[in-house]
């Protein structure tokens, strides 16, 4: 079954479900600036347009384009900017 969940007051919503890979979501974060916490490792995947990260630890944003994938540590918080709204793909480990 499908798992829906929306965060910062609906300004980021994402899809998941369970695949052969484990636990995967599909998500649009809106233009602006948030921090995460994760729970397990997550690979992030931007999907189209452009998205800056700046993870735990780290003094400056890295930029991921499309297609460009990201790892997050588990138990850990990391910031994203974005200009546009942005969709990305997610898969937890």
């Amino acid at each position: 079954m499908f798992k829906a969940n929306e965060y910062f007051g609906g300004k980021v919503a994402s899809l998941g479900c369970e695949t052969v890979e484990g636990r995967t979501t599909i998500g649009v974060i809106a233009a602006g600036e948030y921090e995460f916490g994760t729970s397990t490792v997550e690979v992030m995947t931007v999907i189209a347009g452009v998205m800056q990260v700046k993870q735990a630890g780290e003094t400056e944003w890295k930029t991921y384009k499309k297609f460009e994938s990201f790892v997050v540590a588990k138990d850990s918080k990391f910031k994203v900017k974005c200009d546009q709204d942005t969709p990305y793909l997610c898969l937890y480990k």
